[in-house]
Formats: C-alpha cells, sequence, structure tokens
C-alpha cells in the first residue's frame, strides 16, 4: 500500500483527495476556498465526516501546512513519510508534453514558459506545487497537464487560420482542456463497452460550468472544443465560446471597452449567465426559471444545448463515425433535461432515449435505449483519481 495526493490549485483555492493505492480507496478529501481573502475556509472529509474551518489563510503555504496538520490529526497520515507521491494538476504544458511527467527543474521551467498561455492557471499551478515540494520534500511529486491528452490532435485540428508565423511565433493553436476528464471517461466508456481502448471511437461531453466536448477515436484526442484558452467552444456558465471576432471591435466601440475590459465581459458576463439576462449560471436555477415562464432562462439553456449537439455532430462527422457518447461533469452527470434536450438532435445516429433511466443524477448508466445504434452514458468523471492512478505509474 502506497499513500498518493492529488491536488488542485488554483488562484484563490486548493483541492485535494488522498488515496491509498493500487486499491484506490479514498482516504480524505477536501478544499480550501478564499486563499489570501478574508474568512478563508478549510474544509476536509475523512470517514464521511466532514468539518470546516473558517480563519484567515493568507498564502497556499499556509493552507497547505493546514492540510497536512489535519491529516496527521486526523489519523490519515502517522508521518509526512507515508505520503509517497503527489500529483499536481497543472493546466497548460504547450506542446512541451503529450503525458505526464515527474517534477523536475526542467519541467518546472517549461512550465513557466508556458505562463502567457494560461496567466490565470499555470502560476497558481506553481505555487500550489512549490508550497507542497517545500512540506513533502521526500515525497516524488509529478505534474499532471490539462492539455497533454490532446497532444495527438492532427495539425489540420489544430491550426487556426491565421498568419503562420504566429503560430511559429508564439505557438498560437488549439489546445484543450480537460484533458484528465476526458481521457478517465473515454476509457471508462471504452470499458464499459467491452472494447479496447484503441478499437472505439467516442465523444465525451465534459459539461460544468466550464465546459467542453472532445473527440476520441481509437484511444486519441483528434479534436476537442476549447483552444488556446478555456473561452472557446461551447456557450459556458460565464463564457461565451464561440463568437464572430467581429463582435469584440462592434462592441468596443459602442461601449467604450479596452481589451481588459472586452475580456472580463466573454469570461465573466456571458455565457448562459448573460443569455439569461443575469439570472445565474446554475443550471438549477435555468431550470427553475424555465419551470416559472422565463423566457431568457429558456433561452439560455437552448442555446447551451444546442451547441452542444452541433459540436457532437461535427466530432461524428470528424471520425466518420461514433460508438458511444458520454456525458459526465456537474451538468453532464446531474441534468437529465439537459441530456434529454440534446439528445432530441441526435435521432439521426440512431439514438433513442431511455426517459427512465435518464432521469437518474451522478449515477453511471446507459441512458439510450438497448436497440439504439450508438450507446449513450452517464460516465462520472473522477479528475483526482486519474492524477493519482497517472502518479503511482510515474513513480
Amino acid at each position: 500500500m502506497s499513500i498518493v495526493m492529488s491536488v488542485n490549485a488554483g488562484s484563490s483555492s486548493l483541492k485535494f483527495q488522498v488515496f491509498s493505492m493500487p486499491e484506490e480507496k479514498v482516504l480524505a478529501k477536501g478544499l480550501v476556498e478564499r486563499i489570501g481573502l478574508p474568512d478563508s475556509i478549510f474544509s476536509i472529509t475523512v470517514d464521511g465526516k466532514k468539518t470546516e474551518t473558517v480563519c484567515d489563510i493568507p498564502d497556499h503555504k499556509v493552507a497547505v501546512d493546514m492540510l497536512i496538520k489535519a491529516l496527521i490529526d486526523k489519523g490519515v497520515v502517522k508521518n509526512l513519510d507515508e505520503i509517497e507521491a503527489v500529483g499536481h494538476r497543472m493546466v497548460h504544458g504547450g506542446e512541451y508534453y503529450s503525458d505526464s511527467v515527474k517534477a523536475s527543474p526542467e519541467a518546472e521551467a517549461n512550465f513557466e514558459k508556458c505562463i502567457p498561455l494560461a496567466p490565470l492557471h499555470n502560476p497558481a499551478g506553481l505555487v500550489g506545487y512549490r508550497s507542497f515540494r517545500e512540506a513533502l520534500p521526500r515525497a516524488s511529486h509529478t505534474f499532471v497537464f490539462d492539455t497533454a491528452f490532446h497532444q495527438t490532435m492532427p495539425e489540420k485540428a489544430y491550426m487556426y487560420g491565421l498568419p503562420y508565423e504566429y503560430y511559429d511565433k508564439y505557438k498560437v493553436r488549439r489546445y484543450g482542456f480537460h484533458g484528465t476528464s476526458h481521457s478517465f471517461v473515454s476509457k471508462r466508456a471504452a470499458e464499459l463497452a467491452g472494447k479496447p481502448y484503441d478499437q472505439v471511437k467516442t465523444i465525451v461531453c465534459h459539461l460544468g460550468n466550464g465546459a467542453s466536448i472532445c473527440a476520441v477515436e481509437n484511444g486519441r484526442s483528434v479534436d476537442t472544443s476549447m483552444g488556446l484558452t478555456p473561452l472557446e467552444g461551447l456557450v459556458m456558465g460565464t463564457r461565451s465560446g464561440d463568437i464572430d471576432p467581429a463582435i469584440l471591435e462592434f462592441v468596443s466601440k459602442k461601449e467604450g471597452l479596452d481589451i481588459a475590459g472586452l475580456m472580463n465581459m466573454l469570461n465573466k458576463k456571458s455565457g448562459v449567465f448573460g443569455l439569461s439576462n443575469n439570472l445565474s449560471s446554475d443550471f438549477r436555477d435555468l431550470e427553475e426559471g424555465m419551470d416559472s415562464g422565463n423566457n431568457e432562462a429558456k433561452t439560455a439553456f437552448e442555446v447551451f444545448c444546442y451547441r452542444v449537439a452541433k459540436y457532437v455532430g461535427s466530432y461524428a462527422a470528424a471520425m466518420n463515425g461514433v460508438d458511444m457518447i458520454a456525458f459526465t461533469a456537474g451538468i453532464g452527470e446531474n441534468s437529465g433535461t439537459v441530456r434529454a434536450y440534446v439528445m432530441k438532435y441526435l435521432g439521426y445516429l440512431g439514438i433513442t432515449l431511455d426517459e427512465e433511466a435518464n432521469k437518474k443524477r451522478g449515477e453511471e448508466i446507459a441512458i439510450s435505449t438497448a436497440d439504439s445504434k450508438v450507446k449513450v452514458m452517464v460516465i462520472p468523471t473522477n479528475e483526482e483519481l486519474a492524477i493519482a492512478r497517472e502518479t503511482v505509474a510515474l513513480v
């Protein structure tokens, strides 16, 4: 038995799980929120019992120290040497990495070079890693990249219709994100289908506040909806997804917005939140609004589902067929209403919805009828477990 931690550091948050491997038993999990802000929140769950502490946590080092102390105090580990490895979710590995790697000065330097491609995410990943490295110097550390899974995309899928010099000089191209989730879910889909991973075509719909779709052909990502940044693709919680680029000039002149103002609008004020006239980015609120006759909520909901269906159709074409479609993440796993609406567009693929099965929430289940030509599944994602598996394989 070995104890492995999976860590996901955000700019003001730290999500973690502690596993006993290889049996994949969860020993502890938790979240530190509002790091660097007043009334920070530290929560940890051990043996099904959750405890929460509200206090000032000024930086990630303090958060990590609190976490380590809690693991010892609650008997998860007796001493720090029991933690053999820590897997770190690192968002953007650029073109440097097509797989997870052991942490090293070289990997750290390459990751730093990708900061311009992910200025919000990569610095947070580095801060988290360095804090854990200091707290657990004897443990092995690994970098598990969000972008790595998509490095198998062909040039025709990742290049933009821009001057080639921008790719040559700045590596402006499609990278894609949610790679750990897409990899985990597509592998599980193949298991459930009873087919070898390298012989199945799967479309994974990772639908949460951030949402992306991925075409996985014979075990390789061949296209995905997010691009250079997580802003491209689907309409999301507060992100616009695909738009006509000329809209930016038009809105800039009308509203007097500079680049920073435009990017703030696209990332934080758009998506279903903006479409619903600022009602909510939460689909539970949108569905309640629809039920009460709110037209903006209905429009936002329908635009989201329509965009999902269009991407599914385009990826079925890109792979010249599809064997399985998998819904995952917060919305994909829990909203039968979203799934049913998307599947209304997929009858041409020979899919019929099993309405009873579709009522289930957060369960691994087939929601297409047995006679459907393409199997549609709900498969809960587990990025933390995927990170732990990657880490064990490396160390």
